[in-house]
């Protein structure tokens, strides 16, 4: 397993995360299957998205938060980030990157992201073959 670390900027955040993932497939080895990525917290997830344009990225954050807003009386966890639990939970903790030729499998357009919802904060990204 390969571990690499991302510093987030905003309470919520989505980083493009897919240079790192690929690095970490050729440290790796990983030639052919696929890799886990994986995110080891409970406010933030995975997912893979278009990288085009930077509209999606605002449009998924603003969906998010309009679906789950960051403060409502109703909620009960005493930190006070139950959104940011929600949200991450929606959006998965890891994915699957098939590879092959020892590169990532991914559409024209498609990246994979890192998503903050209780940032910023330096959260850890860990890749393992399979």
């Amino acid at each position: 397993m390969k571990e690499f670390t991302v510093r987030t900027d905003a309470r919520d955040d989505l980083k493009d995360i897919t240079q790192q993932v690929q690095q970490a497939a050729d440290a790796l080895g990983c030639s052919e299957g696929a890799c886990l990525v994986f995110i080891p917290h409970t406010t933030a997830g995975v997912t893979i998205n278009e990288n085009a344009d930077p509209d999606v990225v605002s449009d998924l954050l603003h969906i998010l938060d309009k679906t789950i807003p960051w403060r409502d009386r109703n909620y009960l966890h005493g930190e006070g980030n139950s959104a940011a639990h929600a949200k991450a939970s929606l959006m998965g903790f890891s994915t699957l990157v098939p590879v092959a030729g020892g590169r990532l499998v991914l559409g024209t357009w498609q990246s994979v992201y890192l998503c903050e919802f209780d940032g910023p904060r330096s959260r850890r990204v860990q890749v393992q073959e399979l």
